[in-house]
């Protein structure tokens, strides 16, 4: 009877997923400098699993002090699938979901073995500062910058008959593998 597969309980997501939050914070010399990447947060579905990016989250020092400050020009957000660009979130040169804030939610499917980054690229922008506090009266600069990724996984049954790499096949059901 279809009403006892889990996988039918809330539009396709079942009723036992997980949640992610993952984030991260760089400040003063371990932001990157014009032509780097630097990551902010990571998630790694596993073997046998799948999921919904659901929300991000985007922190600067100065978003923090003046909310107008929603721009940084020369600094380029993106979230990437498996090294690759998520679209529609490929090329964010703002804060448009702000951290602590209520932020849009959407739900982009996450395949298994998906892994998602949430970095930051500079493309030009050379203002940064290595101060603590919010520096008011130094024009457009940043000191600290933050990314976060939310979502859900879950096992996922028409995974679930296939052997983990370098396992014979002989295993039958694949075992769920604790994180």
């Amino acid at each position: 009877m279809e009403t006892a597969n889990r996988q039918y309980d809330i539009c396709g997501i079942p009723l036992d997923a997980q949640y992610f939050d993952v984030s991260g914070f760089l400040k003063g010399a371990d932001l990157p400098q014009v032509g780097e990447k630097a990551v902010l947060a990571v998630f790694q579905i596993h073997p046998q699993y799948c999921g919904v990016l659901e929300c991000f989250a985007q922190f600067t020092d100065l978003f923090i002090c003046d909310h107008t400050q929603v721009d940084t020009p020369g600094l380029e957000w993106v979230i990437l699938r498996n090294g690759q660009p998520l679209f529609p979130y490929n090329k964010i040169e703002s804060i448009v979901n702000p951290w602590g804030y209520n932020n849009y939610t959407f739900q982009i499917r996450l395949e298994q073995n998906s892994k998602l980054e949430f970095a930051i690229f500079n493309r030009g922008f050379t203002r940064f500062y290595t101060g603590d506090d919010c520096q008011t009266d130094l024009e457009f600069t940043i000191g600290k910058v933050g990314g976060r990724l939310i979502g859900r996984y879950w096992y996922n049954e028409a995974y679930g008959n296939l052997p983990h790499r370098g396992e014979s096949s002989h295993l039958g059901n694949a075992v769920h593998r604790g994180f």
